[in-house]
């Protein structure tokens, strides 16, 4: 054990943790002039840079490339697709991350942020803020926010090695495996099946629920299905997984009812736990619940000074809102008295092909809420030029109340996640169709199809039926 320091090191803010939240939050504090140590045990950008949100993403744009190549005489492109080159899209993939995490690191150390680097745990002591000890420092702040993020999940029993992987080790396969199980219909699911397809893998995407992207709308969920299907993309769902056997060819996948796959590669994606287990959390008097640190709105914990952000908190685990989580907590602290961030207005993007953008009610949440006074329309984006020349499929809907504001849009095709910002201001703005119709959407670009769902709402339908 190594000897502790007798005197703690002073700051104003002591943040565990440097992904999405925990580096928003160094960052956001310094420029309000606080101290600040952020303490990583690895790299500083977390899951989301190194094994998640970017890698994934540019997998996901080296496949986008692979089936522009494969279709590309639709286009009346003379170009076929020879092969996936693995290691290439590889070092790739590690180039984008390399020069990002380049440009982070030198943010933080622009911003004189004090990086400690070790794995980080809290430390109770009566009647004072909790210290973060780390090796044989002890680091002090006026408030601290625990940003540690989340970790694959897997199921009792099923453990990780060899073809049976999780998001993570999928980030490093050197080859294209010719036969895929995914475990699991989430985001991250589907994005990884999108992922393996367009590679070349034939995919089966195992379900438990009733349908994929359970916490979309049905329509959004039912037109990534049909899309998913003639893709190729084999979809059961409302099926659950028993067993696992591993073979000399790779794996044999059992269902409960005794139906069995053989593959190559099972990936578990069954879901992110949070990081909380031997952080000293529950020990300091951190409520937790389900592993997920209990907070109130405005993210504070259980102890006075404490707070939590991100993937440790109960809610979707997006970086962007662990990222709102950071700057909101460094604006509490600061005194700035900021609005809470509130989960309802997170946008979300699943960048399967095709993509599924939203934001708000989902129309099944909207009518619990609401009930009768729910409208919706769905635009079909076979009426949206640009959609058409990218050849993609999908459609617009909006969610509004009866004489009310927008409370949801939802959103299907591919490139529409770069839709989502506008969607976001209408549902956070509490806008009403009649607010939107006089704005004015490029010709020709898919955001027109924003407009034109939202003009159909408002009762003007110009290229669609009222």
């Amino acid at each position: 054990m190594p000897q502790l320091q007798d005197q703690p090191q002073q700051f104003d803010l002591v943040i565990l943790g440097g992904g999405s939240g925990g580096y928003a939050c160094a960052l956001r504090a310094r420029q309000h002039g606080l101290s600040v140590a952020l303490v990583e045990k690895s790299k500083v950008g977390g899951t989301c840079l190194h094994q998640g949100c970017i890698p994934t993403k540019a997998l996901l744009h080296a496949a986008e490339v692979a089936d522009a190549a494969r279709t590309a005489p639709r286009f009346g492109v003379l170009a076929s697709l020879d092969g996936i080159d693995m290691p290439a899209v590889l070092d790739y993939k590690d180039k984008v991350v390399t020069r990002l995490y380049k440009g982070l690191s030198g943010l933080v150390s622009s911003a004189e942020v004090t990086l400690v680097e070790g794995e980080g745990r809290l430390e109770s002591r009566p009647g004072h803020t909790p210290v973060v000890v780390v090796g044989d420092q002890r680091l002090e702040g006026r408030s601290v926010v625990l940003a540690t993020g989340s970790y694959a999940k897997t199921l009792p029993g099923l453990e990780i090695g060899g073809p049976v992987m999780t998001s993570t080790e999928v980030l490093a396969l050197d080859h294209v495996p010719q036969r895929v199980v995914v475990l699991g219909g989430g985001v991250i699911g589907v994005e990884l099946a999108s992922v393996l397809a367009s590679f070349g893998s034939t995919v089966t995407v195992i379900e438990a629920l009733p349908r994929l992207v359970a916490a979309e709308d049905e329509a959004a969920s039912a037109a990534l299905s049909r899309a998913f299907r003639k893709r190729g993309i084999t979809v059961r769902a409302d099926t659950r997984f028993d067993s696992v056997q591993r073979t000399d060819d790779g794996v044999t996948v059992t269902l409960e009812g005794g139906d069995s796959i053989e593959a190559d590669v099972l990936v578990v994606a069954v879901g992110r736990g949070p990081v909380s287990d031997g952080m000293g959390y529950a020990e300091a008097g951190v409520e937790l619940d389900r592993g997920f640190v209990v907070t109130d709105e405005r993210l504070r914990t259980s102890l006075p000074d404490v707070y939590a952000v991100g993937d440790l908190v109960a809610g979707p685990q997006l970086a962007h809102r662990g990222f709102a989580h950071g700057l909101f907590v460094a604006d509490e602290i600061a005194g700035k008295d900021p609005a809470p961030v509130q989960d309802v207005l997170i946008p979300k993007v699943t960048y399967s092909s095709p993509e599924i953008a939203s934001v708000g009610l989902t129309e099944a949440a909207a009518r619990e809420q609401h009930g009768d006074a729910v409208r919706t329309y769905q635009y079909d984006l076979g009426g949206n030029g640009k959609s058409q020349i990218l050849g993609t499929q999908g459609f617009v809907k909006v969610v509004r109340l009866e004489d009310g504001p927008i409370v949801g849009v939802h959103m299907v095709g591919e490139r529409m996640g770069e839709q989502v910002g506008e969607a976001m201001l209408l549902v956070g703005w509490e806008a009403t169709p009649a607010d939107v119709t006089p704005l004015i959407h490029a010709h020709p670009t898919q955001n027109e199809a924003v407009g034109e769902a939202i003009m159909a709402l408002a009762g003007t339908p110009l290229h669609a039926h009222g």
